[in-house]
């Protein structure tokens, strides 16, 4: 490779949505009214979760991780693509770049253990109902969540730092919203085996694994609902798990669409609609999958609306 092409690049272009320039004002409104939406939607419930008593069950305490994991994975992208839709300015720095990418692999992997977490809970609550407060434990549900905080703190580390290494060419256009990890290293003027290694083995590893166990929780909870005799026990097991295997079929179905797809000549836009399901639209959807047909969750925010948000002073 001829050392003279290199430089040190201190900035990237990010070319950001394939959109026209007058069609900027309608989607800067449509895509801050979601990440908005996601704020909020999340924000509450979180704040639902921790202010009912009846919601302190390891559900909604792996819910209130997943809501805060959903919120970081739209506040890494969404808001610089509304500043640089805002103001017109396509650039991010390198240091900027890499932590958006790094930030991006910790909270969307995050996901995917915490929904692999609440799997098992749901295997648990219908499979093994009279066991279920000494099996779900609340030193176990810490440890799930403490346990998927560190490998993918692991997991995030093992992309970036190999990334951080690399150089590279005088090109630096992103051809992206947002400092994706496959658009970066095709700028690269560095031998990218190792991070396509990296990527491939470890995120395939990270990715099936926690499907596996959703699948194999699924089909556990699938066998016993179906030697159920009650019909009212088949509803009310459904009922339980429904929410979450929704969330999980959104997530899941984007991740195989977007790798398992064939590829076309519009291959770029086809990554940043599924990144665009990963950053906003997921996000913002998953508080109204698990609140709108959710008894618990309803009269939560009943009672908050009934009494007001804080007690009133004396």
């Amino acid at each position: 490779m001829d050392r003279k092409n290199e430089t040190n690049v201190s900035e990237f272009l990010l070319l950001g949505l394939p959109i026209r320039p007058q069609q900027q004002g309608l989607f800067y409104l449509l895509f801050l009214s979601m990440y908005l939406t996601t704020l909020f939607g999340n924000l509450l419930i979180i704040l639902l979760i921790r202010l009912d008593s009846h919601l302190h069950t390891p559900m909604y305490f792996f819910l209130s991780h997943l809501a805060f994991t959903d919120l970081c994975v739209s506040s890494v992208t969404t808001p610089k693509m509304l500043i640089n839709m805002q103001t017109g300015s396509q650039t991010i720095s390198y240091n900027g770049c890499i932590s958006q990418i790094y930030f991006f692999i910790l909270f969307a992997d995050l996901d995917n253990l915490l929904l692999t977490a609440m799997a098992y809970d749901r295997y648990v609550a219908i499979c093994h109902p009279l066991h279920y407060t000494t099996l779900m434990s609340k030193e176990l549900c810490i440890l799930l969540v403490v346990g998927s905080w560190t490998v993918n703190f692991a997991y995030a580390l093992t992309n970036t730092l190999p990334l951080a290494q690399l150089s590279f060419c005088a090109d630096n256009t992103i051809a992206h919203y947002f400092c994706d990890v496959a658009a970066l290293l095709k700028l690269s003027c560095s031998d990218i085996s190792l991070n396509e290694l990296l990527i491939f083995t470890v995120g395939v590893a990270i990715i099936i694994a926690p499907l596996t166990c959703v699948l194999v929780s699924y089909i556990r909870i699938l066998s016993t609902i179906l030697t159920m005799s009650s019909t009212k026990g088949i509803c009310k097991a459904l009922s339980t798990c429904g929410s979450h295997l929704s969330v999980v079929s959104l997530y899941y179905g984007t991740i195989i669409g977007q790798y398992f797809f064939p590829s076309s000549r519009n291959s770029n836009i086809k990554d940043i609609i599924f990144s665009m399901m990963y950053t906003v639209v997921t996000p913002m959807l998953n508080p109204f999958i698990y609140s709108l047909r959710n008894r618990e969750i309803n009269k939560a925010l009943q009672k908050v609306l009934s009494r007001g948000m804080f007690p009133s002073p004396s």
